[in-house]
C-alpha cells in the first residue's frame, strides 16, 4: 500500500497596504513583506494599496471602485494587512475598504503587519483589526510581524528593514500560520461550503 500524497496549489493571498497617507512608510514595509513572501512557492501574492483604491464613504457595494476591486479580494484565500498605528488605531481608508464589502472576507485567514512610530509598533491598530475582521467571520492569526519605533529600522542609506533577520523569521511564522489556514479553510469549504448567519 502506498501512502496517498496530497498535492496543493499555491493559496492565493491578497497584501493590503493600509494607508493612503502623504509621506506614508506603508510602501517600504509592504514591499519588504512582499519581497520576503515572493521566496516561498506556497502562495502568490496579489497587492491592494488603498492609496489606489480609495472607495466612496457611503460604502456603496454598486460604487465602480469597488466593484472593480471585488474580484480581486473574494479570489483572495488569505489576507496579509500592512497596518500603521495611527492615534490608537487603523486609518481610516483601511476601515472603509474592509467595511466596503462583505462575503469577500467570510471564512478566510488574515495576517498583520504592524508599524508605529512608538514602542507599541501597530500592536493597537493589529488588536483593533483583529476584532473588525472577527465580525467577518475571518481567522485572525495569533502571531504578528511588528516594527516598532519604525524609523529606528532604516539604515542610513535608506534602507528597510536595516537589520532583516528578526523581522523574517516573524514573516515566516506568520505566513507558516496563514497558509496552514489557507489551505485547511480551502479543503473545509470544498467539501462544505460556509454560509454566514
Amino acid at each position: 500500500m502506498t501512502a496517498a500524497v496530497l498535492v496543493t496549489r499555491p493559496a492565493r493571498v491578497a497584501l493590503l497596504v493600509g494607508s493612503a497617507r502623504d509621506g506614508r512608510l506603508a510602501p517600504d514595509v509592504a514591499g519588504w513583506f512582499a519581497r520576503v513572501a515572493a521566496r516561498r512557492d506556497d502562495l502568490v501574492l496579489d497587492v491592494v494599496d488603498v492609496a489606489e483604491h480609495l472607495l466612496p464613504a457611503s460604502l456603496d457595494a454598486d460604487d465602480p471602485r469597488a466593484a472593480a476591486l471585488r474580484p480581486r479580494l473574494a479570489g483572495a484565500e488569505a489576507y496579509v494587512v500592512v497596518v500603521p498605528e495611527y492615534n490608537r488605531s487603523v486609518p481610516g481608508p483601511l476601515k472603509t475598504l474592509i467595511d466596503s464589502f462583505q462575503s469577500e472576507w467570510e471564512a478566510k485567514p488574515v495576517g498583520f503587519v504592524g508599524y508605529g512610530l512608538g514602542m507599541a509598533g501597530g500592536v493597537r491598530a493589529i488588536e483593533h483589526l483583529r476584532q473588525i475582521f472577527a465580525e467577518f467571520h475571518c481567522v485572525g492569526m495569533k502571531d504578528t510581524v511588528t516594527f516598532p519605533r519604525v524609523l529606528e529600522h532604516y539604515d542610513a542609506d535608506g534602507t528597510f528593514p536595516a537589520e532583516p533577520a528578526g523581522a523574517e523569521a516573524a514573516a515566516k511564522l506568520m505566513l507558516d500560520q496563514l497558509l496552514w489556514w489557507a489551505t485547511a479553510l480551502r479543503d473545509a469549504k470544498a467539501v462544505r461550503p460556509y454560509s454566514a448567519p
